[in-house]
């Protein structure tokens, strides 16, 4: 990608500057610049991972940060950015010279983003974990699965590094901009996998306030247990999965089984939910997904086939909108999400090569 070669979007004319980093970081990186944003990556000289989709609508630069005159360009190239991304533990961009004191004592403009697992301070701060551990501790990882006699189950990393991390770190950048809009004063954005997970927690904790959530898996009606928001194997081994809450709609999922429901109250009962899933789970078991697809095509059930990834480019849905796209090969996510003003927008091509620092930094006028 060439230095002309820049984005459109709401975000366009912002200028980040994105330490090379794995997981919740270059997916933030990738979020701004899927809007519009001029995202330069540092890797270090000896390179990084191999390319890939998130790490698409960047340049790439390589520098050795703990070579003075390297050093000093990337601080140059900050002089006229608007954004710093960085994945490190607590400490070590100040034991660079490239802290928020540092930086920001020249760039008093600059958003200093700033993702870890722990946070900047604690105990944990320093110490290394990956997204597991963080979910572990929050207590969310604690309530995802089925049975409390079972282990809880890991939901991929789509919890921590990403839900509970890059989207709280893109959330606090876009709201230092905004407010430098009002004062002229740049700010550091902490965001922690653990703050971020806390808070999408948030509608568990205060039904758990309530008397209305239970710690013990298997006693909450969006933890699989219940028989309306559950998975249920079909004759052929496929899957479908049912998220039915709203009586209405499970009432559609029984009659569509032919089956009588239950009185309200049973069918909010944990207690009796063991029986009911066992029930339902038979009649899926009776005939192959295809024919289940059939039966809810339409139907406000909110009852679906469970995809593939491959299966999932097909979906009428995901097909219909263009959610997933295929740029130089590779099948992706297109950018979400969509603005009225810009239209849909196509993910711009992976960086293969770097590109000289010093021609980046005078293209930026620093």
């Amino acid at each position: 990608m060439s230095g002309t070669d820049t984005g459109t979007g709401p975000l366009a004319g912002i200028r980040v500057v994105e330490f090379a980093g794995i997981g919740p970081g270059p997916h933030a990186a990738m979020l701004l610049a899927d809007h519009g944003a001029e995202v330069v990556r540092v890797e270090r000289p000896a390179g990084g991972p191999p390319p890939d989709a998130v790490l698409r609508g960047r340049r790439l630069v390589r520098a050795d940060l703990k070579d003075a005159g390297d050093r000093e360009a990337v601080l140059q190239l900050l002089d006229a950015a608007d954004v710093l991304i960085e994945g490190f533990r607590p400490g070590v961009m100040e034991r660079l010279g490239l802290g928020p004191e540092e930086v920001m004592g020249r760039c008093p403009g600059l958003v200093y983003g700033r993702m870890t697992g722990w946070g900047q301070d604690g105990p944990e701060a320093r110490t290394a974990g990956h997204d597991l551990a963080y979910i572990a501790r929050t207590g969310a990882l604690s309530l995802i699965g089925q049975s409390p006699d079972e282990a809880p189950v890991p939901p991929l990393n789509l919890v921590g590094d990403f839900g509970g991390g890059s989207m709280f770190l893109v959330m606090g950048v876009l709201a230092a901009l905004l407010e430098r809009e009002r004062t002229g004063r740049g700010q550091v954005v902490d965001a922690a996998i653990v703050d971020g997970t806390a808070a999408l927690s948030a509608m568990m904790w205060a039904r758990r306030g309530s008397g209305g959530f239970s710690d013990v898996r298997g006693r909450n009606r969006l933890d699989g247990s219940a028989p309306f928001y559950a998975v249920y194997e079909c004759a052929d081994g496929r899957h479908m999965a049912v998220s039915a809450v709203e009586r209405p709609f499970f009432d559609l999922v029984t009659e569509a089984l032919g089956l009588p429901g239950w009185p309200e109250e049973e069918r909010l009962d944990p207690e009796r939910w063991p029986v009911q899933r066992a029930v339902l789970a038979a009649e899926f078991a009776r005939m192959p997904q295809a024919h289940w697809i059939e039966v809810f095509d339409g139907t406000d059930a909110c009852t679906a086939p469970v995809r593939s990834m491959a299966e999932a480019v097909a979906d009428p849905q995901m097909a219909a909108r263009g959610v997933l796209v295929e740029v130089d090969g590779v099948v992706q996510p297109r950018p979400a999400p969509r603005l009225s003003a810009h239209g849909v927008q196509e993910p711009r091509p992976v960086p293969h090569e770097a590109e000289p620092l010093d021609a980046v930094r005078a293209e930026w006028g620093a």
